[in-house]
């Protein structure tokens, strides 16, 4: 796998777990509000970090860690990616997965074979402003199908929004929790601007706007969370 990052402890990223995070480089979509723009191309053979070195660690660190998140880039680009999962699972750790949702059989295929415990689907928008949101032309039956996969409750999950000014509305956001349901659990994360972001002069919602939203939401989708 091409590992360009590597955070040896998170308490924030796997939900109630002690956990490292890795991120895989390589991603199909451009968020133009993406932290995370210097792993979207492709253009390297080997990645920043081996497999050799984040399984020394894990092996290390085994009998302390609850789990691995594995983030992006979009980690089901990574060919890979199932034999690496099947090695941190003989571990006995758990495993987070960060994705898009842009290739439903591949995360079918992890989630039949038990291979992800937790998987964190982003939605970038409501479906007429997904090439905006998302920065490249994306099937749009693809993130239905994943979406529908979830809602099975096969592993558990939780779909989450970046939320810009400049992009999303509340119309929008009540659309997107329509789309998934009520049950679902549904994250908003504010935008914040830093040096890494594609695109400039963007804006996150004041303290304000959030909790005004999430209140809104609230009313008909008990599972929306601000998160922080």
């Amino acid at each position: 796998m091409l590992i360009d990052g590597f955070q040896k402890v998170t308490l924030l990223d796997y939900p109630n777990k002690v956990a490292c995070l890795l991120f895989t480089r390589g991603c199909n979509f451009a968020c133009p509000f993406c932290q995370n723009g210097g792993l979207i191309s492709c253009d390297k053979r080997e990645g920043v970090f081996s497999e050799d070195e984040i399984f020394a660690y894990l092996e290390k660190r085994k009998n302390i860690l609850d789990g691995v998140v594995v983030s992006g880039g979009e980690p089901l680009l990574q060919k890979d990616l199932k034999s690496f999962l099947k090695k941190v699972k003989a571990l006995g750790l758990q495993i987070k997965l960060d994705t898009n949702g842009s290739r439903p059989k591949k995360l079918r295929e992890l989630i039949e074979e038990s291979l992800v415990d937790y998987v964190a689907m982003d939605i970038k928008n409501i479906f007429f402003k997904y090439r905006m949101t998302a920065g490249r032309e994306t099937l749009l039956s693809n993130i239905e199908e994943s979406i529908a996969l979830l809602k099975e409750h096969k592993v558990d999950y939780e779909f989450r929004t970046t939320i810009v000014k400049e992009y999303h509305t509340l119309n929008d956001l009540e659309a997107i929790c329509s789309m998934i349901g009520s049950k679902s659990k549904y994250y908003l994360q504010n935008f914040v601007d830093s040096d890494q972001v594609l695109q400039k002069n963007l804006h996150g919602f004041s303290d304000q706007e959030l909790k005004n939203i999430n209140q809104m939401l609230k009313t008909h989708f008990p599972n929306v969370k601000v998160r922080a």
